[in-house]
C-alpha cells in the first residue's frame, strides 16, 4: 500500500487528448480499469499498485480532479487480458482484439519508448501487464461532481 504521508498521483496516458478522454471516462464511471506495462513501472522505479492504494487522478493540466482507490491488481501476460477488463477500460472497444490494437499503438509510441529507454520496444502475448480495477472515492471539483450525478 502507498505511504499515506506521501502524495500519490494517478496518471492515465500522457497529457493531451488521450488523457483528457480517459479522465473524462473515469469521472463518468465508464472507465473502471486500466492496464500498464510491468516494464514501465520498472523503468520509472515505481512499485506496482496494490489494492487499497489511493491516489489523486491528474488531468492534462496537472490538476488533481478525483481520488481513486485501487480495488484489484492482476499481473498477467498480455494474451490473458479478458473481455470484461477490456470493456471496463471505458474506451469503447468491443473486443479484446480492438482493445489490444489500441494499447499496442500506445505502448509502441515514441513517448512510451522514451519512458522505457528502448526505441525499439515492442509487446507480444507474453509481455507482462498490470491490469488494475479502481473506483472513484472522491471528486475534487464540485463542478465535476455535478456532472457525475
Amino acid at each position: 500500500m502507498t505511504d499515506p504521508s506521501e502524495p500519490s498521483f494517478y496518471e492515465l496516458g500522457f497529457p493531451g487528448p488521450l488523457r483528457d478522454r480517459l479522465v473524462a471516462a473515469v469521472l463518468t464511471g465508464a472507465k473502471v480499469t486500466t492496464t500498464g506495462l510491468v516494464a514501465a513501472y520498472e523503468a520509472e522505479g515505481e512499485p506496482l499498485p496494490a489494492p487499497g492504494d489511493r491516489a489523486a487522478l491528474i488531468d492534462s493540466a496537472g490538476r488533481p480532479v478525483a481520488v481513486v482507490e485501487v480495488t484489484e491488481v492482476r499481473v498477467l501476460p498480455l494474451d490473458e487480458v479478458d473481455l470484461r477488463h477490456a470493456l471496463d477500460e471505458g474506451e469503447g472497444h468491443r473486443s479484446v482484439a480492438e482493445w489490444r490494437a489500441a494499447h499496442e499503438r500506445f505502448w509502441h509510441s515514441e513517448e512510451m519508448r522514451e519512458v522505457l529507454g528502448d526505441p525499439d520496444f515492442t509487446v507480444d502475448g507474453t509481455t507482462s501487464v498490470v491490469a488494475e480495477r479502481f473506483r472513484v472515492v472522491e471528486v475534487l471539483d464540485p463542478l465535476l461532481e455535478r456532472r457525475r450525478g
